[in-house]
């Protein structure tokens, strides 16, 4: 389902800084072997969350939902040396898939995956401790997502939550 006409999305992509070589890859292995591949965050996505980790000057970075690691390698690469992604997800096929290209990334080391639920993955977690919080993940869960992840969150710390008014 297209929201954005073609031309503007292909605009916005010619005009935008591009995908690492790593990250080409990686979005070419999801569309090519994930049937809903379509719940990869784009290039203009990931570039805005790399811009926000600039601008923030974040370090550190909690993601829920991974999916095939495309958004979490895409911030990674953004983060400085010492940043580090402690990612959540629930599938373990997308965790052994994401692993894979992490490997392959020096940016890779930044990134430590909390296999599991969220939700109880996250109550381990220090209050005030995270730079950033990216959330992209199961659409119904969001409010407690929202609710547990602000906790988290240092004092001026972002929250970005992916496609929050689907469906309403």
């Amino acid at each position: 389902m297209n929201f954005i006409p073609s031309e503007i999305d292909d605009y916005c992509i010619d005009h935008s800084i591009g995908d690492s070589k790593i990250l080409n890859q990686l979005k070419q292995f999801t569309i090519n072997n994930e049937v809903a591949s379509q719940m990869m965050c784009g290039q203009l996505i990931g570039g805005l969350l790399q811009f926000l980790i600039h601008v923030s000057h974040s370090k550190k970075i909690l993601e829920i939902g991974m999916f095939t690691g495309y958004s979490t390698l895409k911030m990674a690469e953004a983060l400085p040396k010492g940043g580090e992604i402690h990612t959540c997800e629930i599938n373990q096929n997308h965790i052994n898939s994401a692993l894979k290209w992490f490997v392959k990334s020096e940016d890779g080391k930044k990134i430590k995956i909390h296999n599991g639920d969220a939700l109880k993955t996250i109550e381990n977690f220090k209050i005030a401790t995270f730079d950033f919080l990216f959330v992209d993940a199961d659409k119904l869960r969001y409010p407690d997502y929202f609710r547990k992840g602000l906790n988290l969150l240092k004092s001026g710390g972002i929250g970005v939550f992916d496609n929050m008014l689907w469906s309403g």
